[in-house]
């Protein structure tokens, strides 16, 4: 939510209320939600560097997954790549239980550790056995940014930052599955495909040495005073855990973490959400997996005409990220205005009135281009439509289950993650044939109108979101 929609008159869910003696911003515009401790230890009293640091360490973890899970042209490897998208989603749940047990900085830290040898693993592997159990586990522990984004956002700053913070996290989430098979194109033309995953181990040790050099534990019990905070210890203590293990008994017992992302999904304001991402972001891997084969025998391209056709993603994804900076907030703003000065978790969803129509519309486009053999530039609009749309749609859907359920930041993120990879795990075994029996202009349409669907079910929200959440109730989690 934007500045002018944080004022005196504000009221989120019925549950804070803007005083005077409330602690404002610095130029007294904004009254901070959460309120900020004492405690210089709190991250939300974190200087804006150490904050960004760490927020854009897990946002270039978060790259990783979907980056190293580009396709190689032979339909083995092919298989190795959907067993490798879908453990990104699995792992994630295991990311927010391990959280919510051991501390944020530890698992981010020993995941990607584990990423790193699973990366050297895929590079070095000399059977296909071999590579695709590597891959498996890759995508397992790689998917510790993704997963777990939401949280990081969530522990350091206040709430009308937070649409901003996601969309910066939410770009580089996005944007890894095109520029993989974009830099795969390139690199396999002169080099060997192994190089590939030489360069994606490279880029997760560099993820690896930013957790050592900026990251921190975000995870803050505001339940106790600054006096009762269990001791922080060394960095380095903090970084493998041990500090965190030593005061594990003020988080959740790993029963309760085991059983949090479970009592999240259950709600219905969630489930709709997951739902809804399913239909609408599984469409993301059935374009990569089904383009390349379009763009070579419909317009003759190569593998470096097919790799500069990928920056066509990377530029909507860019517009999509610079206009989302100030729209998110805007339609926020407009939402509490038009809503008497109160402001409820549903007026995210209004992103998804301009993030749905254009992901309808690319799609429609994209098929009648690739089966009438239009010139690229339609087809290269049509996808660009499409993927300015997910932008849009994941920064509205992750910000508005943020808000509706802020103590559940890891968990509502997690399934977030899962529907993403589901959706494409599934649609990636049948996209070519599905494609190939019913032509371009079918399965697209097909597909647009399942977002269609996906858009119904956000209208749904906006209308009966507060009810189904009250109706839903809150889990009561020990710890947020």
């Amino acid at each position: 939510m934007g500045e002018e929609a944080i004022g005196e008159n504000l009221v989120y869910e019925d549950q804070f209320t803007a005083e005077r003696n409330m602690i404002a911003s610095e130029d007294g515009k904004i009254v901070l939600v959460p309120q900020p401790s004492d405690d210089p230890d709190d991250p939300l009293n974190w200087s804006s560097v150490k904050k960004h640091s760490i927020l854009l360490t897990v946002a270039a973890i978060s790259f990783l997954p979907n980056y190293g899970a580009w396709g190689i042209a032979v339909d083995e490897v092919n298989h190795s790549q959907s067993g490798n998208v879908f453990m990104v989603g699995a792992g994630g749940i295991f990311v927010v239980i391990l959280s919510a047990y051991f501390g944020r900085l530890p698992v981010l830290f020993w995941f990607t550790v584990l990423t790193c040898a699973t990366a050297i693993w895929c590079t070095a592997a000399t059977t296909f056995e071999s590579f695709m159990a590597a891959r498996i586990l890759n995508g397992f522990f790689s998917s510790v940014g993704e997963a777990g984004g939401l949280m990081f956002i969530k522990d350091m700053f206040f709430f009308h930052e937070h649409a901003r913070k996601i969309n910066i996290w939410a770009s580089l989430v996005i944007i890894s599955p095109y520029l993989g098979p974009m830099f795969g194109a390139f690199i396999t033309i002169t080099l060997k495909w192994q190089w590939a995953f030489a360069i994606y181990s490279i880029m997760s040790g560099l993820c690896l040495l930013a957790i050592v050099l900026f990251s921190d534990e975000t995870y803050y019990n505001r339940t106790i005073p600054a006096s009762e905070q269990p001791p922080r210890g060394s960095r380095l203590m903090r970084l493998v855990g041990i500090s965190q293990w030593h005061s594990r008994k003020q988080r959740s017992t790993f029963t309760q973490a085991l059983a949090r992302p479970f009592l999240i999904i259950i709600r219905l304001p969630v489930l709709i959400a997951f739902t809804s991402y399913v239909f609408s972001f599984a469409w993301v891997i059935g374009i990569n997996t089904t383009l390349a084969i379009f763009l070579g025998s419909v317009y003759n391209f190569g593998q470096k005409q097919i790799g500069f056709f990928y920056f066509t993603p990377v530029i909507a994804l860019i517009l999509s990220d610079v206009s989302g900076h100030w729209a998110h907030n805007c339609i926020a703003n407009i939402y509490t205005r038009l809503h008497s000065g109160q402001y409820r978790a549903e007026g995210r969803l209004g992103a998804v009135w301009i993030s749905m129509p254009l992901q309808v519309t690319g799609l429609i486009v994209l098929g009648f281009a690739l089966q009438h053999q239009w010139h690229y530039f339609l087809a290269a609009l049509g996808w660009g439509m499409y993927v300015f749309g997910v932008m849009f749609n994941t920064v509205a859907i992750s910000a508005y289950c943020l808000d509706s359920y802020p103590e559940a930041s890891g968990e509502t993120n997690a399934w977030l993650s899962f529907a993403r990879t589901l959706g494409g795990f599934v649609i990636s075994y049948f996209e070519i044939e599905w494609v190939n029996t019913m032509g371009a202009v079918k399965a697209f349409g097909t597909q647009a109108g399942l977002c269609g669907f996906a858009f119904m079910l956000v209208v749904g929200l906006q209308v009966w979101g507060k009810n189904l959440r009250e109706l839903s109730g809150h889990p009561s989690f020990k710890t947020s």
